[in-house]
């Protein structure tokens, strides 16, 4: 069937960057009479129009605003792989070895396996997954909501930061309202089964209020700081707070 009017993601996603690229009209203007062959001139303007940015959209998140769900016949099935690298070369996690670290402010550090993660009580979404790229599909993720990890292990949640680290190299952050959204969660199930390898075995981070490079796979640690902890993609030119 022929959808005649667009997706209210799309029309609420294409309206927050209209109003975030207006904010950022007066950052832009700081590069009015730079010398651009001057890189690291240019390269400080970017950087404070990039932070610029992020505290829009900081400003413009609500945390009471859950994304969009779906049903399950909206689920994208082939759901498409996202990633720096082919499928075939995601790293192969034994999941019985395979320990969740954590550290900076949290009260209690031990680490977590697979099967104390699934004894919590899991709950089921299903939302769009929006690449920077400018392509979207639709998943289904079960998991255990962030912030009800974050308080039973005793993370400081006045802290500003959560941070990941991955079995793959890549490394990635939240803001702490983000962390503490209700739809914000820690999964090892996609669509029913067993979080495939390839989409982040054993455990991804779902962060459907933001863009999919959030939303860190193959996770091995998680940290709790008051320092900017950056992240892959972030060092590399994108914007750090990336939300819808």
């Amino acid at each position: 069937m022929i959808r005649l009017h667009r997706d209210r993601t799309v029309v609420d996603l294409e309206r927050r960057l209209f109003l975030r690229r207006s904010l950022s009209l007066g950052a832009l203007s700081l590069l009015t009479g730079c010398d651009i062959t001057n890189q690291h001139a240019v390269d400080a303007v970017l950087r404070a129009i990039s932070r610029w940015n992020d505290r829009v959209g900081a400003w413009l998140f609500d945390p009471n605003r859950l994304a969009p769900t779906y049903p399950d016949s909206a689920v994208t099935r082939p759901f498409r792989y996202n990633g720096f690298y082919p499928p075939e070369q995601a790293p192969a996690i034994d999941g019985e070895r395979w320990r969740l670290e954590l550290a900076g402010l949290i009260e209690d550090k031990r680490p977590w396996t697979v099967r104390q993660f699934a004894a919590l009580p899991q709950q089921t979404q299903i939302t769009k997954q929006i690449c920077i790229e400018g392509w979207s599909v639709i998943g289904k993720y079960t998991g255990v909501p962030l912030r009800d990890f974050l308080r039973r292990v005793g993370g400081d949640t006045s802290a500003r930061y959560v941070g990941f680290k991955c079995a793959d190299g890549y490394y990635g952050s939240l803001d702490m309202p983000s962390a503490l959204h209700p739809q914000t969660q820690l999964n090892l199930v996609f669509d029913d089964q067993t979080l495939p390898r390839p989409y982040g075995y054993p455990l991804r981070i779902r962060v459907p209020t933001k863009l999919a490079f959030k939303s860190p796979k193959f996770v091995v640690a998680l940290f709790v700081t008051n320092r900017y902890p950056s992240g892959y993609w972030e060092d590399r030119g994108y914007n750090w707070f990336s939300g819808l």
